[in-house]
């Protein structure tokens, strides 16, 4: 019976009696279908995952398209449960860790007494006419 023959650069089956074969010095064979897989490997060196027609390159892509898809699907479900459970957490970790500093600053920055405008509030002036009555007085 023959041996079935694989095309080593593109995936491809190598009929008896067709292809190339390639042995390099240090013992390793090369099984080619055509010149064009032979040329693309030796004389070019391309890597048979990055060249889009071998079969090499459509199994690698598949394995990245279905682990990214896995990644996707589940990252999605972490933080969507991290997300609401740290929310909860996070509030009452801070709620527990504020020390009275803390509140002693900020209330004392929110009862802090107004800087005195000297009478200037743009709210509280009178009408012209009478604040030449009360500069007479």
């Amino acid at each position: 019976m023959v041996e079935r023959r694989v095309c080593t650069f593109c995936g491809a089956e190598v009929e008896p009696g067709t292809g190339s074969m390639y042995i390099k010095k240090d013992g390793v064979i090369y099984n080619f279908c055509s010149s064009k897989c032979h040329k693309n490997m030796v004389h070019m060196g391309r890597v048979p995952r990055r060249t889009t027609w071998t079969r090499y390159y459509e199994r690698e892509k598949a394995l990245r398209l279905k682990s990214a898809t896995e990644t996707v699907e589940t990252k999605k479900r972490k933080v969507k449960k991290v997300k609401k459970a740290e929310a909860k957490v996070e509030v009452k970790e801070v709620a527990a860790e504020e020390t009275p500093e803390k509140t002693e600053k900020t209330a004392g920055a929110v009862k802090a007494p107004k800087k005195d405008d000297g009478g200037k509030d743009k709210k509280t002036t009178a009408p012209k006419g009478a604040k030449a009555e009360d500069k007479s007085e």
